[in-house]
């Protein structure tokens, strides 16, 4: 993979300043960028103790394969957010078709960018749902580099499984597998709450992808810290809440259901009234963001989308730069008085 911008040193300090730093610290490219007004999602992290510099907006494909979009809406969108900066996608077995539009879209170009997909469930006649042997999981990954259309993966993480599974071994001893044979470079766990803590502490992954944003702090304090101590790359998922703040009335989502009941008890200002609606970084979208992004330890945001535009128009609300402290404060502070016991990372 051919490393695009400059690059820098893990940044695991405690304070939101140095956490952002390397966010807004321009590389020669970045510069080119804005003379040429293209959008900027800014400068590289380094992942981890992994070898992979980041870049802080990565593209999911769960939307591509659940609304779904045709073939040439997912060409138009990663080839035109390759060419303005990404560098991480990341996608599931399980999210119906993605794999296969990526692997049509963007194959001829895999040196440009970190390819991440997640195993455990497939959507694949004549099995449909989870599989948490090692055998399943060894299954799951030849799956994808066939649709994927690649030799290796840079990174392949269990979706989510139980602590139960966790503990039995055979899904981590698959990955593990995998990972001798050189079919994955990196292998992670993608899940929330108490079951990510174990498995940060059990010291076989080399990645995290949790539930950070404005709904979902559990993991400011239950996770993140173990896991920059341990030097893992981590993703967020989910980092815009699902943009919840859109519904007036209860969303017949579901996967969007808990989020907005929460949103109803915290009031944030920026997530009411004609800010809902305001497309840029001071808006609902752009707070949200810019907050998820600035989290200590964080290393890259996935947002999904199907509008070939939507990648450019994200980045350049995070051109904007880390949130005043004061705002941040606020909303931690929301969060610490209203939230309930119930209020766990959501899978």
């Amino acid at each position: 993979m051919a490393t695009q911008g400059t690059s820098r040193r893990e940044l695991l300090a405690s304070s939101a300043a140095l956490a952002a730093a390397a966010w807004l610290v321009p590389s020669a490219r970045a510069l080119a960028w804005q003379d040429e007004k293209k959008p900027v999602p800014g400068e590289r992290r380094k992942f981890g103790k992994t070898d992979m510099q980041v870049g802080v907006l990565g593209f999911g494909g769960a939307e591509i394969g659940y609304e779904p979009a045709e073939q040439a809406t997912v060409d138009r969108l990663l080839n035109g957010a390759l060419d303005a900066g990404l560098n991480v996608v990341d996608t599931a077995e399980c999210y119906r078709e993605s794999e296969v539009l990526i692997g049509n879209a963007i194959a001829a170009r895999r040196k440009e960018f970190y390819l991440f997909t997640k195993c455990g469930h497939t959507s694949e006649p004549p099995k449909d749902g989870p599989d948490w042997s090692k055998e399943g999981v060894l299954q799951s990954i030849e799956r994808s580099l066939k649709r994927l259309k690649t030799d290796v993966i840079d990174l392949v993480q269990l979706h989510s499984c139980s602590l139960e599974e966790l503990k039995n071994g055979g899904c981590i001893e698959g990955l593990e597998q995998a990972k001798k044979q050189g079919k994955t470079r990196y292998i992670g766990y993608s899940g929330d709450s108490t079951t990510a803590k174990w498995a940060i502490e059990s010291g076989r992954f080399d990645t995290l992808q949790t539930s950070i944003n404005i709904c979902d702090q559990e993991c400011l304090e239950l996770t993140l810290p173990l896991a920059a101590a341990r030097q893992m790359g981590v993703i967020a998922k989910r980092p815009i809440a699902n943009a919840v703040w859109r519904y007036d009335a209860k969303p017949d989502n579901s996967y969007h259901v808990e989020y907005w009941r929460r949103l109803q008890e915290l009031k944030y200002e920026f997530a009411v009234g004609d800010k809902r609606n305001d497309a840029g970084p001071d808006g609902a979208a752009g707070v949200a963001m810019r907050f998820t992004a600035m989290q200590p330890g964080v290393h890259v945001l996935i947002v999904g989308t199907t509008k070939p535009t939507r990648w450019a128009q994200n980045a350049e609300l995070l051109r904007a730069g880390p949130l005043a402290k004061e705002l941040v404060d606020s909303i931690r502070a929301r969060w610490k008085s209203a939230s309930k016991p119930d209020w766990t990372g959501q899978t």
